[in-house]
């Protein structure tokens, strides 16, 4: 069993149950929403659990995560005045939006795929939506809400619907009021709540009626109003407290449409006779070129920055090469103590070089090996008991 349901003719919802046999092949459903008019047709899961084995045992619950693809017959997508959406696999599929003018009397067909997450099985049919045209559309007045402490698939139930086109009508008064449209906060630029302090992701009513809007709705284009929603702060509305118990709305973000007072912009197309002014007769351009000499072109381009560049080498090379004051110029400038400072440091440690090359220390006994590497005798060392080894480190007299 499916439900679909048109929220129309006046603010309560009329649902219709459609009774399929489940079968393995699946009959189409139609369904008859008006142009204009808000949409709404929910994807039971109970509907789809029976199509996938193992069938439940009678009094046994099956609670298999399934979920939904829909998209219009022969292309990847649903039409653009249609929108989906599920929350969880455990959770039921809706689909809703308000048909266009333009679809009327032609049948729009949606493939329902449901897949079992568990099972990895599918099951289709198909949804043939007929659009119907609605009396007296569009209706003249349109007002929309935001309300920010509800989500979409929240405010889609027909029960939580009902109550607010209930209270919108308590204060409006009309004798006609139907539900246009509902958007999610998300699809107009909105932000994901923080996961906190159950924060909902808001969402904008549309609903239409036939008479003018109430005073209660006037008040908010008051300047005092105005200024208090510049300011970030809530204005003063004096029916507030009929929405409040249930719905949270925002009344800066509310939009009053009246079509009565829309100037038309059309206007009206004047044909001509199809045949261009006459602009003389076509004359193509020659075809003998002129020649042209690129020779000039040739000189600013490479002849004068190569000889930019020669010139700027010449005077770099005269620098590095021909204008280096030499070692004599340093010494004559240097003084006399300096120069015999910086002579004796070199002649010591030039001395100290060759007296290091001229040493012969022998190696430390710790490096040369203590055992035979063949035979396994103790190898006894290389110095005889009577080697000087008073200067030796300690390391070396150890025997």
């Amino acid at each position: 069993m499916s439900h679909f349901c048109l929220f129309s003719v006046s603010y309560l919802s009329f649902c219709f149950s459609v009774y399929t046999i489940l079968s393995k092949v699946h009959s189409d459903r139609n369904v008859y929403p008006s142009a204009g008019v808000l949409f709404v047709h929910v994807l039971e899961r109970e509907y789809f659990k029976g199509e996938f084995p193992p069938y439940p045992k009678p009094g046994e619950i099956s609670n298999d995560p399934i979920t939904f693809n829909t998209n219009l017959m022969g292309y990847p997508d649903r039409p653009g005045w249609l929108r989906y959406i599920q929350r969880t696999p455990y959770s039921d599929g809706v689909l809703y939006g308000s048909p266009t003018v333009e679809n009327v009397g032609k049948p729009t067909i949606i493939e329902i795929t449901a897949y079992n997450r568990r099972t990895f099985e599918t099951a289709r049919h198909n949804l043939i939506i007929n659009i119907m045209s609605a009396e007296d559309f569009p209706l003249p007045y349109q007002a929309e809400f935001f309300i920010r402490n509800m989500n979409v698939e929240e405010m889609l139930a027909s029960e939580v619907l009902g109550d607010f086109l209930g209270a919108v009508k308590n204060v409006w008064q009309p004798e006609r009021l139907n539900a246009i449209n509902i958007t999610s906060a998300l699809d107009r630029g909105g932000r994901v709540p923080l996961p906190i302090n159950d924060m909902k992701e808001g969402v904008y009513v549309m609903v239409g009626a036939d008479v003018p809007f109430s005073s209660c709705l006037r008040e908010v284009e008051n300047p005092q109003n105005q200024l208090r929603c510049s300011q970030e702060m809530e204005p003063v509305i004096t029916c507030d407290k009929k929405f409040r118990t249930q719905f949270h709305i925002d009344w800066c973000k509310i939009s009053l449409v009246d079509n009565t007072k829309q100037v038309s912009t059309f206007q009206e197309v004047i044909r001509g006779e199809g045949i261009l002014p006459d602009g003389g007769e076509y004359k193509p351009p020659s075809d003998t070129l002129k020649s042209r000499d690129y020779y000039s072109d040739f000189l600013i381009t490479l002849a004068v920055p190569s000889a930019i560049a020669l010139v700027l080498f010449l005077i770099l090379a005269y620098i590095m090469c021909c204008r280096r004051e030499g070692v004599e110029k340093r010494n004559m400038q240097t003084p006399d103590i300096q120069l015999v400072h910086h002579s004796a440091i070199q002649k010591s440690t030039k001395e100290l070089r060759d007296m290091s090359k001229n040493r012969e220390i022998a190696w430390p006994l710790s490096t040369l090996p203590v055992f035979h590497p063949v035979t396994g005798e103790i190898v006894p060392p290389l110095h005889t008991d009577s080697y000087d080894n008073t200067s030796m480190p300690l390391m070396q007299t150890q025997q």
